[in-house]
């Protein structure tokens, strides 16, 4: 029975949003409950502290069972939490949070003033705004009290935006463009 049980949980997590629940499935709840909880926890698709109320009602089976269904689906090819180590911890990116907010003040300040660089400070802008969006998404994966899954899609974010080969090999831009800045002599 456990081998049958073990392939059903399989069956469950990984059939499409909306699959009709297997024959036998609602009767078996509080035995498979567990073993699809520690599963979908395992695969990074349920935050531990959600298993307190997410597969945990026979009411709610089905509802619940699709949610972590559709995270399966979406998190599929997302980095496991564990890169998140790779890169700087949460409080050494808030600080580089905070210096890309205090430039771009400075170019916002800037722009009406210097109306003849008034191009050339909004591309700045820009790449200000995207260098931000950037580690906004390693802030998030480094941000310990946010689920598990709110953690792996920041740190699918992020490698979609800077490539792969700089995620994996952590190379991450800096915080601000710093090809814009001139040399004061």
């Amino acid at each position: 029975m456990f081998q049958l049980d073990s392939l059903l949980v399989l069956a469950m997590l990984t059939a499409p949003v909306d699959a009709p629940m297997p024959a036998g499935a609602g009767e078996r709840f509080d035995r498979l409950r567990p073993k699809l909880q520690k599963l979908a926890v395992q695969w990074e698709i349920l935050d531990p502290r959600e298993v307190r109320y997410i597969l945990a009602r026979p009411d709610d089976f089905a509802s619940d069972l699709n949610l972590v269904r559709r995270r399966y689906q979406v998190l599929a090819d997302a980095p496991a939490l564990s890169d998140c180590q790779r890169f700087p911890d949460r409080d050494a990116v808030n600080e580089l949070l905070s210096f890309n907010r205090a430039y771009r003040q400075h170019l916002g300040l800037r722009q009406p003033m210097e109306l003849a660089r008034w191009w050339e400070l909004r591309t700045a802008l820009q790449e200000t705004d995207h260098l931000y969006q950037v580690w906004d998404n390693v802030r998030d994966a480094r941000c310990e009290y946010y689920y598990v899954t709110v953690r792996r899609q920041a740190l699918k974010k992020l490698r979609e935006m800077i490539g792969e080969d700089a995620y994996y090999n952590a190379q991450m831009p800096p915080s601000v463009p710093i090809w814009r800045f001139r040399e004061v002599e």
